[in-house]
């Protein structure tokens, strides 16, 4: 049998339709799917699961994680770590697959190989038509650098504590696996004979200096980095120390809406952020909620004359800075915390409430 794994947050309830009316087409039934909801709005939610009624041979898996950075790979290695199936493949939640999908998957794979499938990428008009797969007129294909629907031995990627949950936001998660893989001895091979994943287009989200959601800005090149060094020293094993596919608990994401057992308020001075790090490693079994608040004009102006004056002194930083450091500091170390996080960059606000 082959298990597959949707991911999804807040994609739009057409585009999530189109790509389960593919998967109900398979000219084959011997597969099960998961579809792990990674914390979408609280508003979004209802209409994904009325939706999901039309659809019931699908198991659907709600992670309450909004206010989160998106981590796909720990949503994927949830799913992952309930496969009981021989083979394991990853897809997305914005493609349409062919009928013959599925069979082809079993066509190709073996249990020392990985096997993943080149795009035909729609244009935005053509995404918005009904149509029959082989209908559908491709804009674009994607070349072998697009690895983002790949089938797996189960065991294998199993063996590898399955994707590496390092990576938050967007992109080097499916790279980094094929890397893995490799270095772990399997083949990994590129399947482009024929297009059979049409993926439909969808804007991305650009972020605004209106947006409150969490969004590290040098993510990106890190994990970018962060994968070439998992090139160059070899690394086939991963998330051993933090686990990988740990559920989410509904009961202590709960305990985040209830008054928190400390109530830190600083501003952004260095020392006290760094003093914070420190702290956080002392709390346990409770609710932190901790806002820091950019000082004024005048608290800035009176350290620079202490500087200037050669008195002691406490140097600030810019809050996208602190943001960052923040976020990082969760993603190393406090990622499978129940936690949210928001940054109002209008009022210079930002407040993390997480549970040790």
């Amino acid at each position: 049998m082959i298990t597959l794994v949707l991911t999804n947050r807040n994609r739009d309830l057409r585009i999530v339709k189109k790509c389960l009316d593919s998967l109900q087409q398979q000219n084959t039934a011997r597969f099960t799917c998961f579809l792990v909801d990674y914390g979408s709005d609280l508003d979004y939610l209802p209409e994904l699961k009325v939706l999901l009624l039309q659809f019931p041979k699908i198991t659907f898996i709600s992670c309450p994680v909004s206010g989160q950075l998106w981590n796909k790979s720990r949503a994927i290695n949830i799913a992952l770590q309930q496969a009981t199936s021989e083979y394991f493949l990853v897809g997305d939640i914005d493609l349409i697959f062919s009928p013959n999908f599925i069979q082809k998957c079993y066509d190709l794979m073996t249990v020392d190989e990985v096997h993943y499938f080149q795009y035909g990428f729609l244009s935005q008009k053509e995404s918005l038509l009904d149509k029959e797969f082989k209908d559908y007129k491709v804009d674009f294909a994607g070349s072998d650098e697009v690895t983002g629907t790949t089938i797996f031995p189960t065991s294998a990627l199993k063996k590898l504590n399955g994707y590496d949950e390092f990576y938050h936001g967007w992109g080097a998660e499916d790279t980094d696996i094929h890397i893995r893989m490799k270095n772990a001895g399997l083949k990994v091979t590129f399947y482009d004979q024929k297009i059979l994943i049409k993926h439909q287009w969808h804007p991305k989200a650009y972020r605004s200096k209106q947006s409150q959601h969490p969004f590290q800005s040098q993510l990106e090149r890190i994990n970018q980095f962060y994968m070439h060094q998992t090139l160059q020293s070899k690394r086939t094993v991963i998330n051993d120390k933090l686990g990988f596919g740990k559920e989410t608990v509904f009961s202590e994401y709960e305990k985040l809406d209830q008054k928190a057992d400390s109530d830190l308020r600083l501003n952004n001075s260095q020392i006290i952020l760094e003093a914070l790090f420190a702290q956080m490693d002392n709390f346990s079994g409770e609710t932190v909620q901790i806002t820091i608040e950019k000082v004024s004009f005048s608290v800035l102006l009176k350290s620079r004359i202490k500087q200037l004056l050669g008195r002691k002194y406490l140097s600030y930083i810019p809050m996208e800075n602190i943001n960052n450091t923040i976020l990082l500091q969760i993603i190393k170390t406090y990622r499978n915390n129940p936690y949210r996080y928001t940054f109002d960059r209008q009022k210079n606000i930002i407040t993390l409430i997480i549970r040790f």
